[in-house]
């Protein structure tokens, strides 16, 4: 880790969330560069490399190709399929899986009138796929696979010769969008320094803070290919994030603890006593109660009364005047 962490600590990382699919890190403080640096990576990992289910194929009954139209339905067979591929779905198992839509009923058909097998969740029930007339059926089966990046339907066409089965280009990243932004922020004396912030939206099928950490995994994998024989090269200049941590725990064991403050005024106290006891310099409860009787008695405006006011509203919080 860069020697300027050393003395400025771990950079520390805010999630903010927008929703339970949308995050936004920002991470600060940076060594001048290094949020350009991270966050380009971090965005081109999100987008290329994360895993995520898509359709690759539909097989409808009556039809072979595209270009087709079916009966009884308002859209047609390429339209249907666009609205298909609009679909958001999340896939446990790596191996490819069979959906079904099979209906004849009057109206609108969603997303939810999709038959899914047990490691197939539709994210976006409310997607539309197409309207039936009367008397109008669809039934077909839908192919779903759990992949990485896009496939386009030439690839697919070298590999799969099934029958009667319309390829889909399938864009299988859960990601929906990645952002990032570098601004400078400064700490003390140092204004040069970077503050990041990555803004992650997920279709659902993944957390974005699951997306962050798969990400910055895969980056760690490749580097480590640089580093095989782990042996650090410059080592005085390079700082381990372990030391780090430990440094800030033992200044945090030798900091001495800074006394508690608690304002005067939340007693209640008449104003008469309360000026009295600013005036002579005791403005918290825990000044207040290092004081003896004598000590404050002789403060200037502060009487028996006063004295008698201040017992009574220390004792109201299980508090009393010192007896030294």
């Amino acid at each position: 880790m860069h020697q300027l962490q050393a003395e400025l600590g771990l950079p520390k990382i805010r999630v903010q969330r927008v929703s339970d699919n949308h995050a936004i890190f920002t991470v600060t403080p940076l060594p001048t560069g290094y949020g350009m640096t991270v966050g380009n990576a971090l965005r081109r990992v999100l987008l290329s490399s994360l895993p995520g289910a898509a359709i690759t194929g539909v097989r409808i009954e009556g039809v072979t190709y595209e270009y087709a139209t079916l009966k009884g339905a308002k859209e047609s067979v390429l339209d249907i399929i666009l609205n298909l591929k609009l679909v958001q779905l999340k896939k446990d198992s790596k191996e490819p899986g069979t959906i079904t839509l099979k209906t004849n009923k009057e109206g609108v058909v969603t997303a939810k009138d999709l038959q899914t097998p047990n490691d197939i969740e539709v994210l976006n029930p409310d997607q539309y796929i197409t309207t039936l007339d009367k008397g109008g059926k669809i039934n077909m089966e839908i192919r779903v696979e759990k992949g990485v990046g896009y496939r386009p339907v030439a690839q697919m066409q070298k590999t799969d010769d099934t029958a009667n089965l319309i390829f889909v280009d399938a864009f299988f990243s859960p990601i929906k969008k990645v952002r990032y932004d570098v601004e400078a922020t400064r700490v003390g004396a140092l204004t040069d320094l970077d503050k990041l912030t990555l803004e992650i939206e997920t279709n659902g099928a993944i957390s974005p803070e699951d997306a962050m950490k798969f990400a910055s995994n895969v980056l760690k994998s490749y580097f480590g290919l640089f580093n095989a024989a782990d042996v650090a090269v410059e080592p005085d200049f390079m700082t381990d994030p372990q030391k780090i941590i430990e440094k800030q725990q033992e200044d945090a064991s030798t900091k001495p603890t800074q006394e508690s403050y608690t304002p005067i005024e939340i007693l209640g106290l008449s104003p008469r006593t309360l000026n009295a006891l600013i005036n002579g310099d005791i403005g918290s409860i825990e000044m207040l109660v290092k004081c003896t009787e004598s000590k404050l008695t002789n403060l200037r405006g502060f009487g028996r009364k006063a004295l008698n006011e201040v017992a009574a509203a220390l004792e109201a919080r299980g508090l009393k005047l010192s007896e030294e």
